[in-house]
C-alpha cells in the first residue's frame, strides 16, 4: 500500500517533503507532480526502481529515462554540454523540457541508451518538485506517469493512489498539474532535434 502525502502546491510542508525524500533514499518508487504532468520517480542507482517503472509502463531497453535535476550545476554533472548547447538549455530552464545528451561517467550504464550512451535530463519549474530535489540532494530518476494503452497521463494524486496503490510506495499529491508531457529535444548529435512536442515552446529549437 502506497503512503499518501497531501502537499501544499505553493508552500510544501517541510516534514512531508523530508519523509518523501527519506522514502526515496530507502529505495521507494514514488509518483510525484511536475510542471508538465505526474511522474514516476526513484533514486538514481535503484535497479529495482528502474525495473518497476519499466513494468508499470511496459517500456523496453531503448526508452530514455530522465534525470530530474534541481539546477543547472547538478545537471552538468551527468551530461556533456558544449557551449552552443549550454546557451540553448540555460535559456530554457527551469521549464517543461527534457534534453537528451551524451551521458557522463556519473550516469549508471543501466540508465543510458544502449547504443547512443545518452540520457534525458530536465530542470522542472514546480515548487513541490524543487523542494523534494533540494531535500534529496541528488536527481530523481524519472519517467512520465503514462500507463500502457492510455493517451494521457493521470492528473489527480488520489486517482494515482487508487489505481496504482499496489505497485507504488508513495504518492505525492499537490493538485492537478496538467496532462501535457515535456517537450523533448535531442542534442546528442550536436544539433537540436525535436523528438516530442509537448508543454514547452519549441520555437527556439526550430
Amino acid at each position: 500500500m502506497a503512503k499518501y502525502f497531501d502537499v501544499h502546491p505553493d508552500n510544501p510542508q517541510p516534514r512531508s517533503i523530508a519523509q518523501v525524500a527519506d522514502s526515496v533514499r530507502s529505495g521507494a518508487l514514488i509518483a510525484y507532480p511536475t510542471d508538465s504532468c505526474y511522474a514516476l520517480g526513484c533514486r538514481l542507482g535503484s535497479r529495482d526502481g528502474i525495473d518497476r517503472i519499466r513494468s508499470i509502463r511496459h517500456l523496453d531497453s531503448r526508452h530514455h529515462f530522465t534525470l530530474v535535476c534541481q539546477d543547472f550545476a547538478q545537471l552538468g554533472q551527468f551530461v556533456q554540454i558544449d557551449n552552443d548547447v549550454f546557451r540553448a538549455i540555460k535559456a530554457s530552464t527551469p521549464g517543461s523540457y527534457t534534453f537528451i545528451l551524451p551521458a557522463t561517467r556519473e550516469v549508471p550504464r543501466m540508465l543510458q541508451h544502449p547504443k547512443k550512451k545518452t540520457v534525458g535530463v530536465r530542470i522542472p519549474d514546480h515548487v513541490v518538485t524543487q523542494a523534494l530535489l533540494a531535500e534529496l540532494g541528488e536527481p530523481l530518476l524519472s519517467s512520465t506517469l503514462l500507463l500502457p494503452d492510455e493517451e494521457e497521463p493521470m492528473t489527480q494524486g488520489w486517482e494515482i493512489k487508487d489505481r496504482l496503490d499496489h505497485v507504488l510506495d508513495a504518492v505525492v499529491d499537490s493538485g492537478d498539474c496538467g496532462t501535457e508531457p515535456t517537450t523533448v529535444v535531442d542534442f546528442s548529435d550536436g544539433g537540436a532535434e525535436i523528438v516530442r512536442r509537448g508543454a514547452g515552446d519549441t520555437s527556439r529549437f526550430e
